[in-house]
């Protein structure tokens, strides 16, 4: 097995896809039932914040980008709050607080994150009140106390025992607050907006419970959520119950995205809905797939809010493998890719299915990821979750390694929103080196605010063996970080290396460069003036791949640019030409047919202004 998976990376390895120099690589830290962290809810506070730290560490040493860490998993909350009782994964009793009483987790993760230069995304589960009420402890405060009028219970069903000792019992109630009464809206909003005001994070996230998911009883028969009262007092234009229901969804997220945009409108706000919007045997504008209809079973127009613009990125759950007939993955990441309304997707995926009984292999995230990158509204991916990178298991190992190894072995910067921020910093000043026996010393000035008057959070310093400089190229950055020096070994003899830096902000807009300085074996030189920047392009990695005998070849260009896109044999023949004319700016893809040609390793080709670049693809028959 380990002898397969070595040989498995190193084929991988050689046909690794160019890296998007943006992408969003996110990762879920589910805090309910301990799933993730803390480990143990009776630890004391410095051991959660060491388990924490190490958590973190091991995300951004594959380089994860963004965190979502779940801040209410049940009307509580893992943070300091007047609001709702402190949660008992984080104490071990809801309602009491933690023995340390400077210890807030929320503020913990935001300052040792930020210092990996990760975002923090709050998530919240917007209704979901108390887990089982059957099991789960809670304290006088909570809000199935205080006020239980808002609370409505769901019963919960598990199977039990085989064969013909099979049945289906019931083991509990799901405690929600009722999307059906105004108040608790804005109740639910209070909550969210006391986090936004009083804690530095990047970003608002919920999760996929909204109305709950549909359950059978021990009959087989479906439960139906007992709302009745409550649609018969709030339903001032008599719609029908599942548009009633919902709109109730619809005024909440609204009203989330209007109070965020007025109090801090660069905070971010995204939701994480179930993989299927809605089937094409349903409507027509649907996905080609035959599961549970998110829009129907749990009232959660996602489609809807994108076009509204009332989230800035949607992370559908796509848990399934490519192929999977009920619900393809191939089929749901170009759909949502579609649907994107100008948007952000970030597919969550599911590398948990490596551990359970699905066993999946590592290699079905790649493909997926590399599937992403030829949607070009699919921006990047969140992960569930962060104990599956964290494990120190044999199958741990496998995901981190191949997910470093192949799709995320230069860091990334995250996408940028231009309806969150547009203005970049301005380009950092005076780059100098001053050359010392084993080394030079690289110093620049930070640069004035911008216009918005932001000022420079980091700095990205490239490094080039010649010019002109790429600098799309993230694998070409020496130092991401906040300081505004760097040392760089000495060249060998009769080689320069090249230098030049850039700004970013919280945002990661990215300044223009800098001047440009070399850097030889025996002393420096100054670049009064580059040679014209070439046009951007990138080919994207065939999907699938291996495949049998189609598959799908994407590429673009910034600028109209005259481009050849051509397919070659091990031995350098020319096996056919896929584009040869004018590209104009844009992404776009052609299908290589494999149908006549024997099984083996071929490479495609693009030339395009000025650049060249080559990719393997492998035919299997």
């Amino acid at each position: 097995m380990r002898l397969r998976y070595a040989l498995l990376l190193l084929l991988l390895s050689l046909s690794a896809s160019a890296q998007p120099k943006r992408e969003f690589r996110g990762v879920w830290i589910a805090t309910v039932q301990n799933i993730d962290w803390p480990l143990n809810k009776l630890d004391i506070p410095a051991k959660q914040q060491t388990d924490l730290m190490a958590m973190v560490d091991s995300l951004d040493r594959i380089g994860i980008n963004a965190i979502m860490f779940q801040v209410r998993p049940s009307c509580d909350a893992v943070y300091k709050s007047t609001l709702e009782p402190w949660s008992e994964w984080v104490t071990g009793t809801q309602g009491v607080p933690p023995t340390a009483t400077n210890y807030d987790p929320l503020s913990f993760v935001l300052s040792y994150a930020h210092g990996k230069r990760m975002e923090v995304h709050a998530w919240f589960n917007p209704y979901r009140a108390v887990v089982n009420t059957w099991k789960s402890s809670v304290s006088g405060s909570h809000i199935s106390v205080t006020r239980p009028d808002l609370i409505k219970d769901y019963p919960i069903f598990a199977d039990t025992g085989s064969g013909v000792n099979k049945r289906r019992i019931l083991t509990g109630f799901l405690g929600m607050l009722n999307p059906g009464i105004p108040e608790v809206r804005n109740y639910v909003l209070s909550v969210i907006m006391d986090v936004v005001r009083r804690y530095d994070i990047d970003g608002v996230h919920f999760d996929d419970y909204f109305y709950p998911y549909p359950t059978t009883d021990s009959v087989g028969t479906t439960v139906a959520f007992q709302d009745s009262d409550t649609y018969a007092a709030h339903n001032p234009r008599s719609l029908p119950l599942g548009d009633w229901r919902r709109e109730n969804v619809n005024k909440l997220v609204s009203m989330v995205h209007d109070s965020i945009v007025a109090v801090k409108p660069k905070v971010k706000f995204g939701i994480s809905p179930f993989g299927i919007w809605r089937n094409q045997s349903t409507d027509a504008s649907g996905s080609a797939t035959s599961g549970l209809q998110s829009y129907d079973a749990i009232y959660c127009d996602t489609k809807y809010w994108l076009q509204q613009g009332w989230i800035d990125y949607v992370t559908p759950q796509v848990y399934w493998r490519m192929g999977y007939s009920v619900a393809n993955y191939s089929v749901l990441a170009p759909w949502w890719n579609q649907n994107a309304s100008s948007r952000h997707v970030y597919v969550g995926q599911a590398p948990y299915r490596m551990f359970n009984a699905d066993n999946w292999p590592a290699w079905e995230i790649v493909n997926q990821i590399n599937l992403n990158r030829t949607l070009p509204n699919v921006l990047g991916s969140v992960h569930f979750s962060a104990k599956y990178f964290h494990r120190s298991t044999y199958a741990a190992r496998k995901l981190n390694d191949t997910l470093k190894g192949l799709v995320y072995s230069s860091r990334a910067l995250r996408p940028t929103m231009a309806w969150k921020d547009a203005t970049p910093p301005n380009a950092p000043d005076s780059l100098t080196i001053t050359k010392y026996t084993s080394f030079g010393l690289l110093k620049w000035k930070a640069p004035a605010p911008a216009a918005d008057g932001e000022e420079a959070g980091e700095y990205l310093l490239y490094r080039s063996s010649s010019l002109p400089f790429d600098y799309s190229d993230m694998s070409s950055v020496q130092f991401l970080g906040t300081a505004t020096s760097k040392s760089e070994a000495n060249p060998s003899t009769g080689e320069t290396a090249y230098y030049s830096v850039t700004a970013l902000d919280r945002h990661q807009n990215e300044s223009g460069p800098s001047n440009i300085m070399g850097l030889t074996s025996t002393g420096t030189v100054g670049v009064r003036e580059e040679s014209a920047v070439p046009v951007a392009m990138r080919l994207y990695q065939n999907f699938p791949n291996p495949f049998n005998p189609m598959t799908v070849i994407g590429f673009e260009v910034e600028e109209e640019a005259y481009a050849s896109l051509r397919v070659y044999d091990l031995l350098g023949r020319e096996i056919a030409v896929l584009w040869d004319g004018m590209a104009l700016p844009g992404y776009r893809q052609v299908t290589f047919d494999g149908g006549r040609l024997p099984s083996g390793t071929y490479f495609y080709r693009l030339t395009a202004a000025g650049r060249v670049e080559t990719k393997r693809m492998q035919l299997v028959r």
